[in-house]
């Protein structure tokens, strides 16, 4: 029983670790969330999905698959907050979503820290590519729209690397996980 739980905790923090999500967000300086009290998505829809890994991809059929997720994510996570979504009124603000999957590499070659110059004689080599790494990225970006100024004030980028092969569940808790990040990083109080 002890090893089936060591085992269980052991794959949990594999897979906690697999999934890092970088977030940053930037907030207009001369808005403040203190009037804030009602939300609701953008007129024009929830959200917009862009791929870009390859010429013949299609975000269409992306988009119908994570739509439902990334709406049932943002708003479990608002329902949270202080804010509430709004009734058929005018919200105070507005969100909409973009999704981005893209290719990411990073490579590194043999020399390429050292200086240009090498002061101790090490006889100039030619570099040759030591580590390369070809990844799916996908972003999740989240705006707030004041609708009284009529712009953004506030937006919120979630990153991370996806493994192609893992399954829609997996891809679906990242999903719920930079919901979560994006809108813990709004500046509401409770």
């Amino acid at each position: 029983m002890k090893k089936a739980l060591l085992a269980l905790w052991l794959c949990t923090v594999v897979v906690l670790q697999a999934a890092k999500i970088s977030t940053r967000a930037e907030l207009d300086p001369k808005f403040t969330f203190a009037g804030v009290r009602t939300w609701a998505w953008t007129p024009a829809g929830a959200g917009d999905v862009y791929t870009a890994r390859s010429s013949e991809d299609e975000a269409a059929p992306v988009k119908k698959r994570i739509d439902p997720v990334v709406i049932d994510a943002v708003a479990r996570e608002l329902d949270k907050t202080r804010l509430t979504r709004a009734p058929a009124g005018a919200p105070d603000v507005t969100l909409h979503y973009y999704v981005l999957v893209t290719v990411g590499m990073d490579a590194q070659v043999v020399g390429q820290f050292l200086p240009p110059i090498t002061a101790w004689g090490v006889p100039p080599f030619v570099a040759a590519t030591q580590s390369l790494s070809i990844v799916t990225r996908g972003s999740l970006v989240l705006d707030v729209t004041s609708t009284s100024l009529g712009r953004v004030v506030w937006r919120g980028v979630a990153q991370s690397d996806l493994d192609s092969a893992e399954t829609d569940a997996e891809r679906d808790r990242i999903i719920r996980d930079a919901a979560h990040e994006l809108v813990k990083r709004l500046p509401l109080k409770k």
